[in-house]
């Protein structure tokens, strides 16, 4: 097993180092971005006001889920593990500096996601079953010419069904049982099987019940864990200043937890940053263009407003509270903190015992229910991932073959060693990334085209409005 994870290890470093994928993502967000004119600063208030307040307008158009679910399952498969377990690896082995870069890849990610959820919408097409499937698979396939279409979009479709099973199943499975071990003393099977049970009652009912699943869940663990970190940052508020400057200022120097040369600390946090800030994120993988083509809309452009506030809500809420929550309390620097969610744990306890000691079981308590309905959520929201990618590579045929199966793999993930899984889901992800990012750079005329086009209409702020569709899905 340790020669599997030194292989692995080695992949990764290569996939994620500093000439591949690293500099691509971040290339094609800022391409993006200055193609888009800031876009996504100039649109956000707009944009999350479409998502969190106009969640009806859109009945009447094709798809299977609300615009509000969409969002809602996007979010479901984005804030799992990588909020709480993710990011703070990020700043146990990079440093505090490793947030700015996690910042970093979530703004320009927003043009990103944005992308991705305009042409899934506008490449989407009726499975056999009249459902609605899109994504890299179907515009890169669909908006590329030839066999450059075909192939980049046929390895992203296989990657991707890959990839289902390490982020979206095995490192949430895993750190689940992780946790209620640690906390509860539950056994790694017992965790597994009820995984498994609560997996299959939802996913498969398919994407309609997962939207229900996911706008019913999604809005109140994310609220609620919100509260959990503010009331620590509040309560230990004098050291906000402090921790605010490390970040700055360990953006650029690099130290780290683990230590090491400025030279290569630097390159570490902003390494441990980009990887687990695309982790959390998913901007540049793709799958926000999964989840956008399922919605009821017309409308690429609006739809993919309120696609990419899912990146803002994930990165620059959400992992920016976990991560304040470990400098502000010092947990970052604990030279054993070899599980993230642990990590998180502590520094939550260690923040509210500032309170009262009493208060310091509370924080195990909470951060290992979080973890549990962040991470099964995650689970639900990547099965679709997958299925989708299965039937555009063998037809509707596969999808029920593929659930099941999806469902009997969450028990392994709870089982196996968990530096197997994340560095098998760090590969993965970066696999699939490779080629949606090569599709977006190729596809970024296509984007701003339906962009101006979208806003050059005087009435484009009123949802209210009949717009002419700008798009016709193909069967």
């Amino acid at each position: 097993m340790s020669a599997l994870q030194d292989i692995l290890g080695q992949i990764s470093s290569v996939v994620w180092g500093p000439f591949v994928l690293i500099p691509l993502l971040l290339f094609t967000g800022v391409f993006l971005t200055v193609r888009l004119r800031l876009l996504q600063f100039r649109v956000l208030f707009h944009a999350l006001w479409l998502a969190l307040f106009r969640r009806k307008e859109f009945r009447s158009s094709e798809g299977d889920i609300s615009h509000y679910q969409a969002l809602s399952t996007a979010l479901a498969a984005t804030v799992g593990v990588g909020n709480i377990a993710g990011a703070a690896l990020a700043i146990g082995a990079g440093g505090p500096g490793a947030l700015f870069w996690m910042w970093v890849v979530g703004l320009v990610g927003m043009a990103t996601k944005y992308s991705e959820a305009l042409l899934g919408v506008k490449f989407r097409r009726k499975d056999a079953h009249g459902e609605q499937s899109g994504g890299p698979m179907f515009y890169l396939r669909r908006g590329l010419p030839g066999g450059l279409g075909l192939v980049l979009g046929g390895a992203f479709a296989v990657f991707g069904a890959i990839a289902s099973f390490g982020i979206g199943n095995g490192t949430q499975a895993n750190t689940v049982a992780q946790q209620l071990e640690s906390v509860w003393a539950v056994p790694d099977w017992v965790t597994g099987l009820l995984l498994v049970v609560l997996a299959g009652a939802v996913i498969i009912g398919g994407i309609k019940s997962i939207g229900r699943f996911a706008a019913a869940v999604v809005p109140i663990m994310v609220v609620l864990y919100i509260a959990l970190t503010l009331l620590v940052l509040v309560v230990n508020a004098g050291a906000l200043p402090g921790a605010l400057a490390l970040v700055f200022t360990e953006a650029f120097t690099g130290a780290s937890a683990a230590g090491g040369l400025l030279g290569s600390a630097l390159l570490f946090a902003i390494q441990q940053g980009v990887a687990r800030g695309i982790f959390s994120n998913e901007s540049g993988l793709g799958t926000g263009g999964i989840a956008a083509a399922s919605a009821k809309t017309d409308q690429p452009v609006r739809q993919a407003m309120v696609s990419m506030t899912q990146t803002f809500i994930d990165t620059i809420i959400v992992v920016t509270m976990t991560c304040m929550v470990i400098i502000v309390t010092g947990a970052w620097q604990a030279q054993d903190a070899e599980d993230g969610s642990l990590l998180t744990s502590q520094a939550v306890s260690d923040g509210l015992s500032t309170l009262s000691p009493a208060l310091a079981p509370v924080g195990a308590y909470s951060i290992a229910i979080a973890v549990a309905v962040f991470a099964f959520t995650t689970i639900v929201g990547w099965s679709y991932y997958g299925e989708r990618c299965i039937d555009f590579l063998i037809g509707r045929k596969g999808v029920l073959p593929f659930r099941i199966v999806f469902v009997a793999v969450v028990f392994v993930g709870a089982t196996v060693p968990l530096d197997l899984i994340w560095s098998f889901s760090d590969i993965a992800n970066g696999l699939m990334a490779l080629p949606n990012l090569v599709g977006l750079l190729l596809l970024s005329g296509v984007v701003v085209a339906e962009t101006k086009r979208y806003f050059a209409n005087p009435d484009w702020k009123n949802p209210e409005a009949q717009l002419p569709k700008v798009y016709e899905s193909e069967t």
